[in-house]
C-alpha cells in the first residue's frame, strides 16, 4: 500500500495519523476493521464500551435475546467462522451473542487496533489537508484520511420526559444501559415502563424471578408472536450449516434480509399473498405460519406491507390469539393492539410474555387511560394511583436511526455542523455518505435498509461496498470522496416516495422519530428491500460511482454527478425461503 506522506511520516514518529478511523466496535465496526486491516490500511477503531458487540454489549438486560435464528444472525464473510462457532439455542440470548462478538475480535486479532472505553465526541474536516481530525472524551486527538461511522441505529437511549425521574430512591435501570453487575430481584417490587421488545423481554425474565410483585406500565399494546425458542440440536445445526451458501445468497437478495431455514426439523414456511384467500384457506395458512415461530410468520404474508385487507386479516388473527392466551377478558382487551397496521411498529417475538398476566403477582397498568404523572422517591405515580417500588426499569427505547450520528459534533466543509444538516431529517446518498462531509462514510444509517432489515446482512453489504470504494480511490489516486448534492436530494426523495407507498410509514413510531419530542417526522429506513438496495449500490459502482464527486490531488476525476435513478421500485419486505 502506498500511504499519503502524512500517514507514512506518522508511522515513523508515532503520532496519531491513520488512513481510516472507525467509530464503534459493534458488528459493523468489527467487520470494517477486519477488511481494512487485511488490505494493509493503517486503521484505528474507537469504542465507548469496555468490550465489542455494540447493541449486544449495552443491552444486557434480563431476557435480552435475538428474534431471528442465531445461525442466520451471524457473519457470512468467513466460511470457517460459520462452521466453527456453535450456538446453544435457536434464538440466542445476549450473553451468547456478546461472547460471539468477543470470539470474532479474538479470532481475527482485532483488539490491538480497538481502543475501548473511549467515546468519540467530535470530528472536523480539514479541507486543505482533505482529512478528518477527531477528538475523544479522553482528551485525545487523531487524524485520518477517511472516517467511517459504525455507530449503529440503536445506540442512544430515549430519555423519557417524566417529572421527578431522578428522584427515585430505589434501584433504577435503563434496559439499554444495563449494569455489568447482577441485579437481585428477590422479594422486590419491580416496575417496568415500556412494552416494546426490550420491555416485554425484561418483564418475562423478571417475572421468572422470586419477586414480590411486578408492575408493567403499558402505553401501547404491541402485536406479539411466539418465538418457540428451543435448543439448537446437533441435527438442526448440521443441516443449517450444510446449506449456508444458498441461505446467505438468498438473504442478500431478499426483502428484509431474513431467510427461514430449510431444515427438516422445522415446519415448512409457505409464502404468498393472503388478501383473497377464502376463510378456510386463510385459517389454515395463518395457523401454519403461527407454528413456524418468531418474525418469520410475517414473511409468509407477501402482501402484509401493501394490502390493507391482508394486514387487517393478520391483525384480527393476532388479536384473537391474545384473547386465547390471557384468561381475564378485560386484561386481554388492554393487551390487544389497535389503531395501527401490524408491521408499522416493531413486532415482538415473545417467550411467554402474555402468559405472565395470568398470575396474581403481575399487574398491567394502562398508562393510556391512567397516565404516569411523576416518578417519586418511592415509586411511580399515575393520575389515579401510586405504585411503591424497590426497582424501576425504563424500557423506553432509542433515539433510533439518527441519534448516534447527532450525538457527535461533526463539522464538514466550511465548518458546517452535521446536526444542522439533519435538523429537518436525515439527508444521505444511499445512506452511505452526505454532501458537504467528504471522506466520511456511514454504515447502516438512515436512507439504507438499516433498522428495518436483518442488520447483519445490511452491515456486510455496506462494509464491502465502502471497502471497494476505498480500493478504487487508492488505485486511482483519489484523495477526496463526496456525495453530490443532486444525488443526495434524488435519493432522499426516492426513500421517502418508497415509504409513502407502504402501510408501514403511517403511524407515529420510532421509525419516523415520533418517540423523541421535537424530532422531524421522516421515515428513517429504505423500504425497497435489501436486494433492490444492493442492486442499486452495485449499479452505482459499475457506472463509475455515479452521484459521487471523486477528486485527486490536483484534478476532478468524477465521471457523473447525477444518480441515474431507480425507476419503479416494488415493495419486497419480508422473509425469503
Amino acid at each position: 500500500m502506498v500511504l499519503p506522506e502524512s500517514t507514512a511520516r506518522s508511522e515513523r514518529d508515532g503520532s496519531s495519523n491513520y488512513d481510516v478511523i472507525v467509530v464503534g466496535a459493534g458488528f459493523a465496526g468489527l467487520y470494517m476493521l477486519h477488511r481494512l486491516r487485511d488490505a494493509g490500511y493503517r486503521v484505528k477503531c474507537f469504542e465507548a464500551g469496555s468490550g465489542p458487540g455494540g447493541t449486544w454489549y449495552w443491552n444486557r438486560y434480563p431476557g435480552s435475546r435475538c428474534d431471528i435464528h442465531s445461525l442466520g444472525y451471524s457473519y457470512a464473510f468467513s466460511a470457517e467462522l460459520e462452521q466453527e462457532w456453535e450456538w446453544s439455542e435457536m434464538y440466542a440470548a445476549q450473553p451468547e451473542i456478546e461472547r460471539y462478538a468477543n470470539h470474532v475480535a479474538d479470532r481475527f486479532e482485532l483488539r490491538r487496533d480497538i481502543q475501548f472505553n473511549t467515546r468519540v465526541v467530535s470530528g472536523t474536516y480539514d479541507e486543505a489537508g482533505r482529512a478528518w481530525t477527531i477528538k475523544t472524551d479522553t482528551a485525545e486527538t487523531a487524524s485520518t484520511r477517511y472516517l467511517v461511522m459504525a455507530t449503529g441505529g440503536y445506540s442512544i437511549p430515549a430519555k423519557p420526559q417524566i417529572e421527578g425521574i431522578g428522584s427515585f430512591k430505589g434501584e433504577a435501570y435503563f434496559t439499554n444501559q444495563w449494569p455489568l453487575h447482577e441485579v437481585d430481584f428477590t422479594g422486590k417490587r419491580v416496575g417496568i415502563i415500556g412494552t416494546g421488545s426490550s420491555g416485554t423481554q425484561t418483564a418475562t425474565a423478571v417475572a421468572a424471578e422470586p419477586i414480590k410483585h411486578l408492575y408493567v406500565f403499558q402505553r401501547t399494546a404491541n402485536f406479539i408472536v411466539p418465538g418457540w425458542n428451543a435448543p439448537a440440536t446437533p441435527e438442526y445445526t448440521r443441516e443449517f450449516k450444510a446449506g449456508y451458501a444458498k441461505f446467505r445468497e438468498t438473504a442478500r437478495w431478499s426483502g428484509n434480509g431474513t431467510v427461514f431455514p430449510q431444515v427438516s426439523t422445522l415446519p415448512k414456511l409457505t409464502t404468498g399473498p393472503i388478501a383473497d384467500l377464502d376463510a378456510d384457506a386463510l385459517k389454515e395458512r395463518l395457523e401454519q405460519l403461527w407454528v413456524t415461530g418468531g418474525l418469520y410468520f410475517f414473511g409468509g404474508v407477501s402482501d402484509l406491507m401493501t394490502s390493507e385487507a391482508a394486514n387487517t386479516r393478520v391483525s384480527d388473527f393476532f388479536r384473537q390469539k391474545t384473547r386465547d392466551r390471557v384468561r381475564d377478558p378485560k386484561l386481554a382487551d388492554l393487551l390487544t393492539p389497535r389503531g395501527f397496521f401490524i408491521g408499522e411498529r416493531r413486532i415482538i417475538a415473545d417467550n411467554g410474555y402474555l402468559e405472565i398476566f395470568n398470575r396474581d403477582d403481575v399487574s398491567l397498568v394502562d398508562v393510556k387511560s391512567d397516565p404516569i404523572t411523576a416518578v417519586t422517591p418511592s415509586g411511580v405515580k399515575t393520575r389515579d394511583g401510586e405504585y411503591p417500588l424497590d426497582i424501576l426499569i425504563f424500557a423506553t427505547g432509542f433515539d433510533s436511526g439518527t441519534g448516534a450520528m447527532l450525538n457527535i459534533d461533526l463539522k464538514g466543509r466550511n465548518g458546517k455542523r452535521f446536526a444542522d444538516k439533519w435538523a429537518d431529517g436525515p439527508l444521505t446518498y444511499l445512506g452511505l455518505m452526505a454532501n458537504d462531509y467528504p471522506n466520511m462514510f456511514m454504515i447502516a444509517q438512515p436512507g439504507s435498509p438499516s433498522i428495518r432489515s436483518q442488520v447483519l446482512v445490511s452491515i456486510e453489504q455496506h462494509v464491502d461496498w465502502i471497502f471497494d470504494m476505498l480500493q478504487h480511490a487508492r488505485e486511482a489516486g483519489v484523495v477526496e470522496i463526496e456525495a453530490s448534492r443532486e444525488a443526495e436530494e434524488a435519493w432522499t426523495k426516492h426513500v421517502s416516495d418508497v415509504a409513502a407507498k407502504s402501510l408501514f410509514a403511517r403511524a407515529d413510531t420510532q421509525y419516523v422519530g415520533a418517540n423523541i419530542p421535537g424530532k422531524p417526522r421522516v421515515y428513517l429506513a429504505y423500504l425497497g428491500g435489501v436486494g433492490v438496495y444492493r442492486k442499486t449500490c452495485d449499479t452505482v459502482r459499475e457506472n463509475g460511482y455515479e452521484g459521487f464527486i471523486l477528486k485527486a490531488a490536483s484534478k476532478d476525476l468524477t465521471k457523473s454527478k447525477t444518480w441515474a435513478g431507480a425507476g419503479e421500485t416494488p415493495l419486497v419486505w419480508g422473509t425469503a425461503v
